[in-house]
């Protein structure tokens, strides 16, 4: 009985192919290069172009926030953006908060 078990063992490693490092490694590196180009590179892209919008804000320009909140810029600090959102009517927001820009004349 002792004699099948050693045999056994050595069938199992001897007649395992052994495969080359880089060509068992190929498929999770074309994977991860898919997953760049297709999922990181534009997120990094967008979160570039939302910092510099950010940065960009001025007074009398008409934005949309995350909530979904429109308003024109009536003031600007270091960290928060106050919105006119109606007549009177003043909201306090976190600069990052803002979504995007709106085309002149879309707030009335």
């Amino acid at each position: 009985m002792e004699f099948f078990v050693t045999s056994a063992w050595a069938q199992a490693q001897g007649g395992a192919p052994q495969g080359g490092g880089l060509m068992g490694l190929l498929p999770l590196i074309i994977i991860f290069i898919l997953f760049y180009f297709l999922l990181i590179r534009p997120q990094q892209k967008r979160a570039k172009e939302h910092r510099k919008m950010v940065a960009d804000l001025a007074k009398g320009d008409e934005v949309v926030t995350n909530g979904g909140l429109v308003g024109r810029i009536s003031d600007l600090d270091d960290n928060f953006v106050t919105l006119e959102v109606a007549k009177g009517v003043a909201v306090k927001v976190q600069r990052h908060a803002i979504q995007a820009l709106l085309p002149k004349g879309s707030v009335k």
